[in-house]
């Protein structure tokens, strides 16, 4: 039988013993888990003696023993090589600014940085006894709504963890239990499991290499379902921006739409809905407006709430096309996760936008759509007994949406972000409860119409319903001044044909006559195709003629 030797490590880890051939004394190899490094050897003498201690105190030890510090770096973490390059190469596309608040900030911390630092805390907390965490149980398991009791001191909001089969945070507390929010769960949770406290608030998960990828609230990069490095933690709720902070929306926002840039402007810092019904072209006039941004120092967010894989993977091959995901973040909740986590993450999103807009950039946040995302909240409001109002959501239907599309606007510091709400409709009836809820929260829509669709006017945008409430204030002189006359004869050639498209036109007056050819001209000069943006010169000379 071997002797054994005892290395003494420092005081956050633990000792390690070392089997030692005595017959033949040979060496005996210490694996060190560090990368790029080499086994060391460490000869052990045991002759006449059964046990040999080798202290490795910090301050004594020598170089030839393994370093206590690369012991503790020493942690096995699963990494793919080719990933890491890959996202290497992505950082060369980083914003500069992006860059600099990263390094500035002290959250924004390296893995190895993270591991130590976590060591230092926990031994602080079991040094002062503040390592104690109160335990509950659950009682009832309704879908992914749990209610909870032994949990006394528990917040709202707080994160909890529910045993190793899932976490969720607090949405109500009773006077004998908690109602507990389930956001991910890997095993069936039943009645019995215990729960317990993190003292924590909690938190989304973001990193710098996120631009160009498709993430979730997690931190998960959903290309190759693992963890990004350098996360740092996002809260969910932000103080709303303070009226004296914000400054008025001046600068235009071009979408590369004739339709939209001459007629309905959007300008940085707005709130611009786009509704209509299914398959009219909702998302693609979205799409347009972020593959417009391309070289203007312009962040995007896509947003894709409750939408299939299938359908996010194909948005996200149309714009890697265009070399549109080199300034593009898409965040997504798909339509099988759980409701509390598609609830989130808008709000997620608005706060990863509101971290560009600290550093001065204009950012361009597209939520598709907030229906689906009201139906989220509906159902969970229901499964946890929350009062039904109108269409059975809850009362407070309308702050969900408010408190979210308030954080548009322009900023002090010359940063903003532009928000593109989505809404689906049906029937083209946009006077529904949702609808209008969001009509009243935003400072303008662009109503698509399904019978212009299926005319072949794309985009299929309802002139005579649109409305933008900036209008001409984010527009320069020019397109101003031609946009208002574009807009006067388009809509008086639309009320004319409602009554005369289908007469003679060798029974009209000459007037009439040239009204009705003059329209039919000026709208065909609207009708414009997916992924072919017009610059302003272009939309200018384009429309030139109808300036008199």
């Amino acid at each position: 039988m071997g002797d054994v030797v005892e290395i003494k490590e420092n005081e956050n880890q633990e000792q390690e013993a070392i089997p030692v051939n005595v017959e033949n004394q040979e060496p005996v190899e210490v694996p060190v888990n560090v990368e790029n490094q080499e086994q060391q050897e460490i000869p052990v003498n045991v002759e006449n003696q059964e046990q040999q201690e080798v202290p490795a105190s910090a301050e004594n030890q020598e170089q030839e023993e393994a370093p206590a510090n690369e012991e503790e770096v020493a942690i096995p973490v699963d990494i793919d090589e080719e990933v890491i390059t890959q996202q290497l190469q992505q950082n060369e596309t980083l914003p500069d600014v992006f860059e600099r608040k990263l390094k500035n900030n002290d959250d924004a911390i390296t893995e190895e940085e993270y591991i130590n630092e976590q060591i230092k805390t926990q031994n602080e907390k079991i040094q002062s006894s503040n390592n104690i965490y109160e335990v509950g149980s659950v009682t009832v398991v309704k879908d992914f709504i749990l209610e909870v009791t032994g949990l006394e001191n528990v917040q709202f909001y707080e994160r909890v963890n529910i045993g190793d089969k899932g976490f969720g945070y607090v949405s109500k507390i009773e006077k004998n239990y908690i109602t507990v929010s389930l956001l991910h769960k890997s095993q069936n949770i039943v009645v019995g499991d215990s729960v317990y406290r993190t003292n924590n608030e909690y938190k989304g998960e973001y990193s710098k290499d996120a631009l160009g990828r498709i993430i979730d609230i997690f931190g998960t990069d959903k290309l190759n379902n693992k963890k990004f490095q350098n996360i740092v933690e996002i809260p969910i709720e932000i103080e709303t921006f303070p009226i004296m902070d914000r400054t008025s929306v001046k600068r235009p926002m071009f979408t590369g739409i004739a339709g939209i840039d001459l007629i309905y402007p959007i300008g940085k810092g707005q709130r611009q809905l786009i509704i209509g019904d299914k398959k009219t072209g909702k998302t693609q006039i979205c799409l347009d407006a972020i593959v417009n941004q391309k070289g203007k120092n312009m962040i995007c967010i896509y947003v894709a709430i409750g939408k299939t894989k299938k359908e996010v993977k194909e948005l996200y091959y149309e714009l890697l096309k265009r070399e549109a995901m080199n300034y593009t973040i898409i965040i997504t909740a798909f339509n099988d996760d759980l409701p509390p986590a598609i609830s989130f993450t808008p709000y997620y999103a608005l706060s990863v936008a509101a971290n560009y807009l600290y550093e001065g950039y204009d950012v361009l946040v597209v939520l598709d759509d907030l229906k689906k995302h009201a139906d989220s909240y509906r159902e969970i409001c229901l499964i946890s007994g929350k009062a039904p109002g109108r269409d059975a959501y809850p009362s407070d239907i309308f702050y969900l949406h408010s408190r979210l599309l308030e954080r548009g606007c322009q900023y002090k510091n010359g940063g903003s972000i532009t928000i593109l709400p989505v809404v689906e409709t049906k029937g083209g009836d946009i006077t529904d409860y949702i609808s209008t809820n969001i009509i009243s929260i935003t400072d303008g829509q662009i109503v698509l119409s399904s019978k212009n669709y299926q005319k072949g006017i794309k985009p299929a945008i309802d002139y005579g319903l649109s409305v933008s409430r900036l209008g001409g204030s984010v527009q320069n002189e020019a397109t101003k001044k031609l946009g208002s006359k574009v807009r006067q004869k388009l809509l008086s050639y639309l009320e004319t044909k409602e009554v005369y498209e289908l007469s003679n036109v060798d029974e009209m007056s000459p007037e009439l006559r040239d009204k009705m050819i003059n329209g039919a001209k000026l709208l065909n000069n609207l009708i414009q195709y997916k992924y072919s943006p017009l610059k302003e010169e272009e939309i200018l000379e384009r429309f030139k003629e109808f300036s008199g």
